[in-house]
C-alpha cells in the first residue's frame, strides 16, 4: 500500500499541477488579469526539487529581481559620447 502511494505520489503531484494551471488559465482569460501564474511557481519549486541548477537558477532570478536599473530612472536618455566628446539632447517640447 504505502508503495503504491508513493509510487503515484509524483505523477499525482505533475496531473494536480496541470490541472490547477488550465484552471488558472482559464480564469485569466475570463478576467483579462496578466501576470505570473502561481502554478509557475510551484513548477519551479518541484523541477528544484530533482534537478540542483535549477535552484541556482531561481536564486539568480531573486539575485537579479532585487538589483537597480539605472538606466529606467532619472530624466530622458542622453546620447553621450565621451570619445568625441559630444551630447544629444532631445528636442524640447511644449511651451
Amino acid at each position: 500500500m504505502v508503495e503504491t502511494v508513493l509510487g503515484w505520489s509524483i505523477p499525482g503531484i505533475t496531473l494536480a499541477m496541470v490541472a490547477v494551471g488550465l484552471w488558472e488559465l482559464r480564469g485569466q482569460k475570463r478576467r483579462g488579469k496578466a501576470g505570473t501564474p502561481l502554478t509557475a511557481t510551484y513548477v519551479d519549486e518541484f523541477t528544484a526539487i530533482f534537478y540542483g541548477t535549477k535552484r541556482w537558477e531561481l536564486d539568480h532570478r531573486d539575485t537579479q529581481s532585487m538589483m537597480r536599473e539605472e538606466d529606467a530612472q532619472g530624466g530622458p536618455p542622453l546620447g553621450v559620447d565621451l570619445d568625441a566628446g559630444t551630447v544629444v539632447l532631445p528636442p524640447r517640447t511644449g511651451r
